[in-house]
């Protein structure tokens, strides 16, 4: 396709954004209104004007939006050359420059990338080096910290010093620990990644200069979700020229507690000189009472784009405000509406439909009405398959022989299965690594180290030794990965070790199942790659797996649960916003320290999620920790003109009898038939 060919399939708008290609661009994309097909058109038409694939640069946020890109990039020109165009997510493509890079930074190759146990084992042993008692500080809490210092670049002395407490001051001297114990068994965190490609930049120009030669044209999606560090490496890689474009809407900027910074989409025309500013506010999702909806919700915040989405789906259903008396009463109400709405409609599916809440607690009574019901039902946020114990416990074991000073995965897998190494092998095993210098694994297999445990000790850590050693030299080449990996976890005693470590047998065989699975998704990992892989390699795409791209045990036909963080970038027929009350969407906590603006934008994210009928429901009172508590409607139902919106009483809307109170007075009945038998 030549570049006419390309721009003829946009409206007016999402073409000018598309063809505007050098300097600075801001591409204001307000939800559904054709953001992901604006960037691939645009990636189209540079490379039909004649720019090499290889100078492009597309940064996202989710391996999912990457992955989507390249596909419908690849429908308008050749696969070859889409594959050609560097496409990932800030964290991929920081770590392809740090596995390049590392040891300017100080690290060895090899590095591993902590988890989220890995950073909470760090941290406790920071503590216990300052000599701080357990209880004396909240580990979540330091963890956070951490996180902000490092979005905004703050080093852990810099951190002290901006201190403003002496509780800070204990956890920025923590922090500077934690840093240390990272450096020392050559991991990074997911903040280092763009912590340490920013201090790459900055301390080495001709690092950054080979890349800003290498990379002309920078695309950053979602770019209201960019924090400090983010910002700064895209500016340093934008250099003087500037052919930077991106794309993102201010009104759905919802991470703040995450490191995003709003002001860097609302300062980029200042930031950048001469920026030209394209509004997208044509939505291809919703009817237009959802949308006027949308746009009254956001008219009084006063720190953003003005933008109105408009439509041509037509006026559509007023939006329906449902008063309940209890918390119970809305779930059964959202039950019995999704059954009386399929009643009418024999063609929607249960996955039509999406119940969204501003917090996890409260889809435990929708679960229980849907149950009634006979409702099938997608929790979104259960248990990941990844984060299971068994899989954690796996992926430790891989990451010892990848980086030998990782302390953190050893001490997982020596109990994991039993074998002779207790409290006292590990006290042991820290006082040995403490007096001399070296890492917990090279401790392991040292015989002067092996003698002082003794007997079964012994003879354990020289076994547990010796297969590391063993395959560690094994994996140094490429290819047949879950075979290799198969026969390691074998060999080593997991597989084996699982029935000793769970009794129950049924609970055994379960999670030797999920190994292997896990084993499988190895070999799918090599396969999709289409050439042979390094452990390396796995263990580098398995530290950037997201939620979205790990894998779910199939629900098929299901009605989504979820948050409404969570369901960002979504979209479903039929919306239930549920728990519309003050203290709980608002949250409390943004009403206490006056943060109302993301409050209302995420209000905003929770209404653009629904295409054709949406409904906002509260309860007048609600069981809480076994008290029930009365709460006043959210103030923000109080922003939705009268001509967009219905007040109504559940009574009013439902025509079909109460089916979940029937199944369940059926149930009873028959329970208590079975007890007289």
């Amino acid at each position: 396709m030549n570049l006419e060919e390309i721009l003829a399939g946009l409206n007016p708008e999402q073409a000018a954004a598309a063809s505007s290609i050098r300097g600075p661009v801001l591409v204001l994309a307000g939800a559904g209104t054709g953001k992901t097909r604006v960037i691939t058109y645009r990636i189209a038409g540079m490379l039909a004007s004649g720019i090499p694939a290889e100078q492009i640069l597309g940064l996202t946020f989710t391996n999912k939006a990457a992955r989507e890109m390249r596909e419908r990039l690849a429908s308008l020109v050749s696969s070859e050359l889409a594959k050609a165009v560097t496409l990932g997510t800030f964290h991929s493509f920081c770590m392809k420059i740090l596995r390049r890079e590392c040891p300017r930074m100080g690290y060895l190759p090899g590095f591993t990338i902590a988890d989220e146990s890995d950073q909470q084992g760090l941290i406790k042993q920071a503590g216990a080096a300052l000599g701080l008692l357990p209880g004396s500080y909240s580990i979540p809490e330091t963890m956070s910290a951490i996180s902000s210092w490092k979005n905004r670049l703050l080093g852990p002395r810099q951190a002290r010093n901006q201190a403003e407490t002496d509780h800070h001051v204990i956890m920025g001297s923590i922090y500077e620990e934690y840093q240390n114990f990272l450096e020392m068994q050559n991991m990074v965190d997911f903040d280092d990644m763009l912590m340490l490609v920013w201090r790459l930049f900055t301390e080495f120009p001709e690092v950054l200069k080979a890349y800003q030669e290498h990379f002309r044209y920078l695309l950053v999606d979602e770019y209201q979700d960019t924090s400090a560090a983010q910002f700064e490496v895209v500016r340093l890689l934008a250099g003087e020229d500037h052919n930077l474009c991106v794309v993102g809407d201010d009104d759905q900027s919802i991470y703040s507690w995450r490191g995003a910074d709003i002001g860097n989409i609302l300062a980029f025309p200042d930031q950048f000189p001469g920026a030209k500013v394209i509004k997208l506010e044509q939505n291809y999702r919703s009817t237009t009472r959802i949308l006027n909806a949308a746009n009254a919700v956001l008219s009084g915040n006063t720190r953003r784009h003005t933008k109105t989405l408009w439509s041509d789906l037509g006026e559509g259903d007023p939006v329906e405000i449902v008063q309940n008396p209890g918390g119970e009463d809305e779930a059964r109400f959202v039950a019995n509406c999704i059954l009386q709405i399929r009643n009418e409609k024999p063609d929607r599916n249960y996955s039509d439909f999406a119940i969204l809440y501003r917090s996890n607690h409260l889809s435990r009574e929708f679960e229980t009405q849907l149950r009634n019901a006979g409702i099938p039902y997608r929790l979104v946020g259960g248990q990941e398959f990844y984060k299971r114990k068994e899989i954690k416990d796996a992926v430790s074991y891989l990451k010892i022989l990848v980086n030998p000073r990782d302390d953190q995965s050893l001490l997982r897998i020596l109990p994991c299965p039993p074998r002779g190494l207790a409290d006292k092998a590990v006290k042991l095993l820290k006082t040995h690594v403490l007096a001399h210098h070296v890492s917990m694994t090279d401790t392991l297999g040292n015989s002067t180290f092996q003698q002082s445990l003794g007997g079964k000790g012994a003879a354990a850590a020289a076994e547990l030794a010796g297969v590391i050693d063993r395959y560690r030299a094994d994996f140094n080449a490429p290819g047949n990965l879950a075979f290799r990996v198969a026969a390691y976890l074998e060999d080593c005693g997991y597989l084996s070790g699982l029935q000793k470590m769970y009794k129950d047998i049924q609970d055994a065989t379960k999670r030797r199942e999920n190994i292997d699975e896990f084993i499988s998704a190895i070999a799918q990992f090599e396969q999709h790659a289409g050439e042979p892989q390094t452990l390396e390699n796995y263990l580098e795409s398995f530290a950037l797996l997201e939620e979205n791209d790990r894998t779910e045990e199939d629900t098929g036909d299901a009605v989504t649960l979820s948050t409404v963080h969570a369901a960002k970038g979504l979209e479903y027929p039929v919306v239930f916003t549920v728990g519309m009350e003050q203290g709980l969407f608002p949250h409390e906590r943004a009403m206490e320290d006056g943060s109302l603006d993301e409050e209302l934008r995420l209000f905003y994210v929770a209404i653009t999620r629904a295409r054709e009928k949406l409904f906002l429901s509260y309860a007048a009172q609600r069981l809480t920790r076994g008290v029930t508590h009365h709460h006043a409607p959210s103030e923000f139902l109080d922003h939705l003109p009268e001509d967009t919106a219905n007040r109504r009483k559940p009574e009013e809307l439902l025509k079909t009898p109460d089916v979940s109170r029937m199944r369940q007075a059926f149930a009873d009945i028959f329970k208590l038939l079975d007890e007289d038998d």
